[in-house]
């Protein structure tokens, strides 16, 4: 059992929900040595890999065990686990949020179908506040065979050409399940990335996009240009929120803020670093990346800015994406990675109105 801590002071709580899963074969053409029983199961991972682990399976690599278990993928699996939950103090929303669900999946909460999924190459999230109670939650997540959903899918699209003996061009899921030229045919199903209890108030940051250029003056002096396009995900639609963005450049980091109306969602957030470093091509020059951070607060938070950065007083989320301005001839592009460390120091803040 997984036992979730109260929320307290912060306005976004995540909580992994990794441990005690089990798994078990619910249908199709089950091996006698399975059916009927339930597997320590690893989350995130695959069937495959809880039953080989459980010594349920030979290694499919080797000799021809890819045939003799290829009943695995005719099969629906269920995986199973319980949570501990008490209200929260102050969160507007709590959501189930799953980065992957390998492929064709219901998910039930407390005996409640939340949702039904069939796409492995994306994230998915459920408002769950009305489901959770207190104390212990039931949560179970169904996958249906994936060779099975393929071949109705193939019939109900229409054939498609392709050069496996599966369909794998009617199912969103990642071609080599199905096998390939270097791989064997598993066709497995599971909960393959995280899954989380996010709890939150106010707003949450639901996307950011980092998109730069540059422009270089006739003295060579080169200004770079980001647009941050920020989109929010709100508990409510009254409150007016300022999105921040900090740019860190050597020295002396860039701040601006902007002002998302009530009732709005979305803005673009527009800041200028004068003088900025390009990422060259190896050999050619450095690679310099400048961090950049995004917060979200409600509008007439205080905030306070000192010898080490910018930081809000009751932020409601916040991302850091380094990114870089690359020069190719007289254009320019812009590489982002979010979710890193950004570096910090003493901030020249400007404002603006969405």
């Amino acid at each position: 059992m997984t036992t979730l801590s109260t929320l307290s002071a912060p306005a976004l709580v995540r909580r992994g929900l990794h441990d005690g899963w089990t798994v078990r074969a619910v249908g199709g053409p089950v091996a006698g040595g399975v059916d009927g029983r339930s597997y320590p199961a690893t989350v995130p991972g695959s069937v495959h890999t809880d039953l080989l682990a459980a010594g349920a399976i030979p290694d499919p690599y080797l000799d021809d065990n890819e045939a003799l278990l290829k009943w695995i993928g005719l099969c629906d699996w269920e995986y199973r686990t319980t949570f501990a939950w008490s209200p929260d103090d102050g969160a507007d929303r709590h959501e189930l949020v799953f980065d992957g669900l390998d492929t064709v999946a219901t998910v039930v909460l407390n005996g409640t179908e939340v949702a039904r999924t069939a796409n492995m190459h994306r994230t998915y999230r459920f408002e769950v506040g009305a489901l959770l109670r207190e104390g212990s939650n039931d949560l179970v997540v169904r996958f249906a065979s994936p060779v099975r959903y393929a071949d109705a899918q193939s019939l109900a699209l229409g054939y498609r050409p392709q050069v496996n003996k599966h369909p794998f061009n009617a199912i969103r899921k990642m071609a080599c399940s199905f096998g390939w030229d270097w791989g064997i045919d598993t066709a497995s199903s599971g909960i393959w990335r995280p899954v989380r209890l996010e709890s939150w108030r106010t707003a949450r940051l639901a996307s950011v996009r980092p998109v730069a250029s540059v422009s270089t003056a006739s003295d060579g002096a080169t200004t770079g240009h980001l647009d941050v396009h920020v989109v929010l995900d709100r508990a409510t639609s009254e409150a007016g929120l300022v999105v921040t963005v900090t740019v860190g450049a050597p020295g002396e980091p860039t701040t601006v803020s902007a002002t998302v109306p009530a009732g709005t969602s979305d803005v673009v957030v527009p800041v200028d670093v004068t003088d900025v470093a390009l990422w060259w091509p190896r050999g050619y020059g450095e690679q310099p990346l400048y961090d950049v951070r995004v917060e979200v607060a409600p509008e007439g938070a205080r905030r306070s800015t000192g010898g080490r950065g910018a930081s809000a007083s009751a932020p409601c989320g916040s991302t850091r994406c380094p990114t870089s301005w690359a020069r190719r001839s007289r254009s320019s592009s812009t590489t982002s990675r979010c979710g890193s460390r950004a570096r910090t120091g003493s901030p020249t803040t400007r404002s603006r109105t969405a």
